[in-house]
């Protein structure tokens, strides 16, 4: 059974990038994953590309020929895809048949595709049926938005809309985490906006962000968005640094979790370490999310790299070993990821 996710998120929530910093990640693990870009706009790829909505339908020639604009140009390429859409399924069909690979799809960025939209939603229910994948949403937001309580209470909306109208297994991420330091103190504690829980403690917060007759609408109106997502209970948040390892670790192995591939036929993929790993829990490592990414953040980054460097000191000391046991294989292959990977977010 073929698994992959879907990648989606706002624009400059870095989701390119996360695909390819899983390009990376999957292959250095042994898990073979195969890249599909669904948006028509984008022109520059980080990441090895196996199949390619361009190569059927260009935004340029959509605005040229329908008289559109970029938003418009975009949302009407989706739909003429999804009206075409039986060579576009023989691609993928090939890619998890006869090469067995784990597929990440690379989205738009335009929210109305996953608030309103549906020509996604039938793209990815035909491949469903047609091909038997599982597939998970993995809807990347970018962290800046925890600063501002309002826009917090607005991007938790638009996560309940995601998960209403794409009806698949689904993980919100606040992207970027390394840099929310640097963009001022929170109110609370990290995992309060994680978790998502008694969200009324932000309405004095969201009252003075408002200022005059309207503020004091547009907080009320905040305020009844708020207690509408705590209504429904489904909304919470991982965390993720496309650039540090085991923050990398943990978001994919609740990924697996998601779309089932740690109970599947994950051995086909050669991941075998990693999907053992992620059975017995060994993979992922809890930690207190706002004294990794907050309080103490230097610290962890000064020990994480001290750590890099001895294992990198103690592997070329037995470098001329030859029996090497899984968990050296693990340990290499994560290590081989970090040395490409590097700090390449589109901020």
């Amino acid at each position: 059974m073929p698994f992959g996710q879907i990648v989606i998120g706002p624009p400059g929530s870095g989701k390119s990038t996360y695909c390819h910093g899983c390009s990376q990640f999957f292959n250095a693990i042994g898990r073979h994953v195969q890249v599909i870009n669904m948006d028509p706009a984008n022109h520059r790829l980080p990441y090895p590309c196996s199949v390619d909505i361009r190569d059927y339908i260009t935004l340029e020639e959509i605005m040229s020929e329908q008289h559109l604009g970029p938003n418009g140009g975009l949302m009407y390429a989706i739909e003429s895809l999804n009206e075409s859409i039986d060579l576009f399924i023989l691609q993928i069909k090939s890619l998890v048949q006869e090469e067995k690979a784990y597929l990440v799809f690379d989205c738009p960025g335009q929210v109305e595709l996953f608030t309103h939209n549906s020509a996604l939603f039938k793209i990815f229910k035909r491949l469903e049926k047609d091909l038997d994948i599982r597939l998970c949403v993995v809807n990347l937001i970018d962290c800046i938005y925890i600063t501002s309580p309002s826009q917090y209470v607005s991007i938790l909306l638009l996560a309940l809309r995601s998960m209403l109208m794409m009806d698949l297994p689904h993980i919100n991420v606040f992207s970027k985490i390394d840099m929310l330091k640097g963009y001022g103190e929170l109110p609370f504690r990290l995992d309060y906006f994680t978790e998502v829980q008694e969200l009324e403690y932000l309405n004095p917060l969201i009252e003075k962000e408002g200022s005059g007759v309207l503020g004091r609408k547009y907080s009320r109106l905040t305020e009844t968005i708020g207690e509408m997502v705590s209504d429904f209970n489904l909304v919470s948040f991982e965390v993720l640094a496309i650039d540090d390892k085991q923050s990398m670790i943990n978001l994919q192995s609740v990924i697996d979790k998601a779309n089932g591939y740690i109970f599947g036929s994950s051995e086909i993929g050669g991941d075998t370490v990693w999907a053992e790993a992620s059975r017995q829990g060994a993979a992922m490592v809890n930690y207190d999310v706002h004294d990794r990414w907050i309080e103490n953040k230097e610290t962890y980054d000064k020990l994480e790299k001290e750590a890099r460097d001895q294992q990198l000191k103690e592997r070329e000391m037995q470098a001329k070993e030859i029996d090497v046991n899984e968990d050296d294989e693990w340990e290499s292959a994560l290590r081989e990821w970090e040395e490409k990977q590097g700090t390449n977010y589109v901020r």
